[in-house]
């Protein structure tokens, strides 16, 4: 089998994930290039994993080059790099969030679909197994009908994380924790529970951190079949605790626990499902295995290889980008 062509753009925190996955996956792709624009880096990281390096990035985005590229840089340079993959008909796995703008994301879903090309987007908790648990028990209504569904997400991030350059900034990151850390289970909750019609919501910077965005935010909001939920989320939340989605259903109660559902049914029935994996919730955002990566990368490879269905798309991405400026628009001045 003719094995797909993919190269690596950034090199930062998590490159190494990304770059363990495709090891494992080495029978389905080859690596043909990794990039960042600081040598030291570059040359290290291709020694590490055994990848060429690249010098020149104009040279990943040659068509005849590579048939995807890994765009894992920081989310200001997303739009021009993704324009330039699509140009040279590349498939794109991009880091999250699309973009620090709204206006940017959509212009990135917007830019992939006029060039034909595959875009799909970090957001790998969509393949743990406690959450396609419980979404095949929604599809199914064991659960019944949703009437509230809340998440709260209890991160620690110590200053020094946000004394990076760039971190937590407006001109680099887009906001702070919400579209930095909570993205990843704000999406897992519209993926449960489709998107909120209406909102409203309190976004703070408090005394513990020293930075431009949001690391305090609550939030309350509706569905238009009448269900509420409610959404706590910050990195100020020492040492750091598993999200947690809360779903009050007709016929039953979920919890979704990090990687560990726990439901319970009016009919006394339990299921429970997960691997209780670790999400980087306390003051190492890497501390979890490089597992749903692989996952995420296998369905991107599979869905552009075979025609396979992609597990996460622009549209998700857009979606949950789209709700929180919604909150963050809704908050008083």
């Amino acid at each position: 089998m003719t094995r797909l062509r993919v190269a690596m753009v950034g090199l930062g925190m998590a490159a190494g994930h990304h770059a363990r996955s495709l090891i494992d996956l080495a029978d389905q792709v080859e690596v043909v290039g990794v990039y960042s624009p600081t040598e030291t880096r570059r040359l290290a990281f291709a020694a590490q994993h055994g990848f060429p390096a690249m010098s020149d990035l104009e040279e990943i985005f040659d068509r005849n080059f590579a048939d995807a590229v890994l765009i894992l840089t920081p989310p200001n340079t997303h739009l021009e790099l993704v324009e330039k993959a699509a140009m040279a008909g590349q498939h794109i796995l991009l880091e999250k969030p699309l973009d620090i703008s709204l206006d940017r994301a959509k212009a990135i879903v917007s830019v992939a679909n006029k060039a034909g090309v595959l875009l799909s987007v970090v957001l790998q908790n969509r393949f743990r197994s406690s959450f396609t648990a419980l979404q095949d028990m929604l599809r199914t209504e064991q659960l019944g009908t949703i009437l509230e569904a809340s998440l709260s997400v209890r991160n620690w991030r110590p200053q020094q994380y946000y004394d990076q350059p760039g971190r937590g900034t407006l001109a680099r990151d887009g906001g702070g924790v919400l579209l930095t850390q909570g993205i990843h289970a704000i999406d897992l909750l519209l993926g449960l529970a489709g998107v909120p019609a209406k909102v409203s919501a309190f976004a703070r910077t408090t005394p513990i951190h020293r930075m431009e965005t949001e690391d305090l935010v609550n939030a309350v909001f509706s569905f238009e079949n009448g269900a509420t939920g409610t959404l706590n989320a910050t990195t100020c939340a020492y040492p750091g605790y598993p999200e947690r989605i809360e779903l009050i259903c007709t016929k039953g109660t979920a919890f979704l626990t990090g990687d560990s559902l726990q439901a319970t049914m009016h009919d006394g029935r339990t299921v429970s499902a997960g691997a209780n994996m670790a999400s980087g919730f306390g003051s190492d955002p890497m501390a979890f295995g490089h597992e749903l990566h692989r996952e995420l990368i296998a369905n991107f490879v599979g869905a552009i290889t075979r025609g396979g269905r992609l597990i996460v798309t622009g549209d998700d991405a857009l979606r949950a980008h789209a709700f929180i400026d919604k909150m963050l628009g809704s908050t008083p001045a």
